[in-house]
């Protein structure tokens, strides 16, 4: 936490934030990674990163090198690379390409993912999104005719059902008691910014703001930062989350691991370095196409399904079963730890 307030005026910009889906202006910069090797230009499942470079700086700085914009095309043909498969593929040092894919993945330009390879566990890069948006303060003033968003704490969960190990923290401190389920209906819980358990669910009601102005949703997002969980941390700890909207399962993403390897960007100098850190920033749109993690299609839901028009809320469960095939456990963090410093954020797109 910065001494001089300056974080806080950081938090404030952050939050003034009013426009998501925006409409491409003569001011627009727009670095484009190229089609898919399939032909495709992937315009029903393409992934957009907007920025403002006043507040994203490092990902300028991820794009400002012939090296990992190099890389950025390799991994922009979808299937997951190691470093060795890099180097070999554009004839660069290993050494090279570690240290490139460490600002890339910093800047949170690629995923990285642990599999199990033929000689043990490997690392795979994907590239994250499909195309890099920068966009100035000035050029988003009516961006947001289309947008609806809305930011949820992670701990203003309505219903939730956990098992331990399990527990809550807020950035000054440990809310409750560690590995206590009943503690997660401590009303202390609305200051949580990372909170973990083993099996279970948290439900979160977000209000339904497309419906009281009388529009119709033809797309909507969540993007939060998750992990696994599991006793200290693991890289390799494999865990199957399952995400439903109004009752409806979108599909399930399985976390590669729990992360400790350095301290998050945002996680408190408190909180213990074999803690669990960071976790990966996904992206879950539900649009009349399907449905898809970090532009992946998962299953075949649409925003008709979940019948968005006749509900007053929209409720979204994050959920490790019992019976899931890797059950893994979750971290969920919010503002205050990990390397994002956002809540769970809702973004509702409308018919115009």
């Amino acid at each position: 936490m910065g001494k001089d307030g300056g974080n806080d005026k950081s938090a404030v910009r952050k939050r003034a934030r009013t426009a998501e889906n925006i409409e491409l202006s003569a001011k627009l910069i727009q670095i484009r990674l190229g089609s898919r090797v399939d032909g495709t230009n992937g315009d029903m499942a393409r992934n957009f990163l907007v920025i403002d470079p006043e507040e994203r700086p490092e990902v300028l700085r991820g794009l400002a090198s012939p090296v990992r914009v190099r890389i950025l095309r390799l991994l922009h043909r979808g299937v997951g690379v190691n470093v060795n498969d890099i180097a070999a593929a554009l004839d660069l040092p290993q050494s090279t390409v570690s240290s490139n894919l460490q600002v890339l993945e910093a800047a949170g330009l690629i995923r990285a993912e642990t599999q199990k390879g033929r000689k043990g566990n490997q690392k795979l890069c994907f590239s994250a999104f499909d195309e890099v948006l920068v966009m100035f303060r000035e050029d988003l003033a009516d961006a947001s005719a289309n947008t609806i968003e809305v930011a949820m704490p992670i701990g203003l969960y309505t219903s939730c059902e956990v098992t331990a190990p399990c527990g809550l923290c807020s950035p000054k401190g440990i809310i409750g008691l560690l590995d206590v389920p009943g503690t997660f209906l401590n009303p202390d819980r609305m200051n949580a910014g990372l909170m973990w358990f083993t099996r279970g669910f948290v439900e979160y009601q977000f209000p339904n703001n497309a419906r009281l102005v009388g529009k119709d949703v033809v797309a909507l997002d969540f993007s939060f930062e998750l992990s696994s969980e599991v006793p200290g941390t693991s890289a390799d700890w494999p865990s199957d989350i399952t995400i439903a909207i109004n009752a409806k399962e979108v599909g399930v993403w399985t976390s590669p691991g729990d992360f400790g390897d350095k301290r998050g960007v945002y996680t408190p100098d408190w909180w213990k370095l074999k803690g669990s850190q960071y976790g990966k920033l996904k992206s879950w749109r539900v649009t009349p196409e399907g449905a898809f993690v970090d532009g992946v299609r998962i299953s075949a839901i649409t925003p008709q399904d979940l019948d968005i028009s006749g509900h007053h809320s929209i409720r979204l469960r994050i959920e490790v079963k019992a019976d899931a095939r890797h059950p893994g456990g979750v971290n969920i963090f919010g503002r205050g730890f990990g390397n994002y410093d956002q809540d769970i954020v809702l973004r509702l797109t409308t018919a115009p």
